[in-house]
């Protein structure tokens, strides 16, 4: 018989009341803070929470369940440095119990320190032998070190009776209950930063381990969050097979996302009037490291200098430039993998000697300004581009956020829609910049676009009105797919 989430929010509420007439009575031990603190952040009382895990610590600075359910929190509300030290310090205090080992391990990979990670997963797999958790989080670096087959060893080890893993619920009505569908190889929509824990209850399933004897939960909407094409074909392809189960909506068709992999769209989205694509091909590692690897470039009309890239990896890690053909056996032999991309470069540097790049993100079919990044490096990530210290580039991307269709053009917005319904996703994100005759260059445009919420900083004051209307349109294409009508906050 399935509970309802009115009768479990109940049981919570009903706790609480229990747990704050003994804290009333004198009790105010560590042990009944921390269960005050667990049942409040249930509940979606983040602020409360917060304040009953400060009190457990004031009464037992080396609390293990506070310091490890603190540091979820503190992750959770966007305090990641914060949340980085309270594991750091339930390591300390507790270096044999796994699980703060797990928890500082996570938050080091998403950081990029993947030797330390590794270290941390290890020393909770000595702890514990079988903890799921850690073969996840030790498959994920090994992955991303360009160890296929360690990360697969580790990912069965983790995933083999973890297909399901189900997240929190802290809503106070019944739920939008969405089946999220995720690989294991990352490649992934950054989803949770748009899926209110106090609307949708998510559900989420590892492809590459799912089976059709899996019995799959209640849903309301089936949410594809495998972005990647050509990291995840084998998940999507599972994820296209699983949809014959549900008769749900879904948003990002699997179908729809396997042909957004870079060469495919460098293909047919260079056929859309107003847009240029560079070429690209994925070529053997083994060819083009040899003695007659600038042949082979040649002879699929690549000149120099070209872009090399290890596909599946984002933000711009292992992607290089290479100028001549006498740097092009190095740059390859430091690239992972078996395959390697060769794109065509396309100058998209300004008079300024700065170079550019937009993005626009896709809900519904609709287009978003998310950012408008300006480097004087030809690789351009906005978290690397001189924007904080200069104040003409973050005037610059204020006029493309505020007035997206005077900044580009006429001509520019109706290239960026037409790839837009070329793509077909439902969620999804195009990298572009303006080439030097009004066409549109377009990098990459897939589903793998995250919404990243400026820091507090008053300088960036200007981006939080079309991050906020971006993430708006996420949550609300979601729930009114979902069946329910959400209601704006105010």
């Amino acid at each position: 018989m399935t509970v309802s989430m009115s009768v479990i929010r109940q049981v919570r509420l009903n706790a609480l009341s229990e747990t704050e007439a003994r804290l009333a009575a004198g009790e105010a031990t560590a042990q009944l803070n921390f269960e005050r603190a667990v049942l409040l952040d249930a509940l979606g009382c983040d602020d409360d929470a917060r304040q009953c895990y400060l009190a457990a610590l004031a009464v037992q600075p080396d609390h293990a369940a506070t310091l490890n359910g603190f540091g979820a929190l503190l992750y959770r509300t966007g305090y990641h440095g914060a949340a980085r030290t309270t594991y750091a310090q339930a390591i300390a205090c507790h270096p044999e119990q796994p699980v703060g080992h797990v928890n500082l391990g996570n938050l080091l990979r998403e950081a990029g320190d993947l030797a330390t990670a590794r270290r941390h997963y290890e020393i909770a797999l000595d702890l514990a032998p079988g903890f799921p958790e850690a073969h996840q989080g030790l498959g994920n670096v090994l992955a991303e070190c360009g160890d296929a087959v360690g990360a697969e060893h580790h990912w069965k080890l983790g995933y083999r009776d973890r297909v399901l893993n189900t997240w929190p619920y802290r809503g106070p009505g019944q739920p939008i209950r969405v089946l999220m569908l995720v690989s294991v190889a990352h490649g992934n929509v950054p989803a949770r930063i748009f899926l209110d824990d106090r609307l949708f209850a998510v559900t989420t399933v590892a492809m590459e381990f799912y089976t059709p004897a899996l019995t799959l939960p209640p849903h309301d909407l089936v949410l594809n969050a495998i972005g990647d094409a050509d990291l995840c074909g084998t998940a999507l392809v599972a994820a296209t097979a699983l949809l014959d189960r549900t008769t749900a909506p879904v948003i990002n068709h699997p179908a729809m996302v396997l042909k957004t992999g870079r060469a495919r769209n460098a293909d047919r989205l260079g056929k859309v009037p107003g847009v240029v694509t560079p070429r690209c091909t994925l070529l053997l590692r083994e060819h083009l490291a040899g003695p007659d690897g600038a042949r082979v470039l040649a002879s699929g009309g690549f000149g120099w200098p070209v872009l090399l890239r290890a596909p599946g990896y984002h933000t711009g890690r292992h992607f290089v430039r290479v100028d001549t053909a006498d740097d092009l056996s190095a740059a390859v032999a430091a690239l992972p993998g078996a395959a390697v991309l060769a794109i065509e470069y396309l100058d998209a540097t300004g008079d300024d000697g700065r170079s550019r790049k937009g993005r626009v993100l896709i809900v519904d079919r609709q287009l978003y300004p998310l950012h408008w990044a300006v480097s004087k490096n030809w690789k351009v990530h906005y978290f690397t581009a001189e924007m904080s210290d200069c104040e003409s580039h973050r005037a610059e991307e204020a006029r493309f956020l505020s007035d997206m269709p005077a900044f580009l053009g006429q001509r520019a917005v109706a290239a960026l829609t037409a790839v837009a319904q070329r793509l077909g996703l439902d969620y999804g994100g195009i990298d572009f910049a303006l080439g030097t005759d009004g066409q549109v260059i377009v990098f990459e445009a897939n589903a793998s676009m995250a919404i990243v919420p400026p820091s507090a900083e008053a300088l960036w004051n200007y981006r939080r009105a079309a991050i906020d209307g971006a993430l708006l349109a996420a949550k609300n294409m979601l729930s009114t797919r979902g069946g329910a009508i959400m209601v704006p906050a105010e």
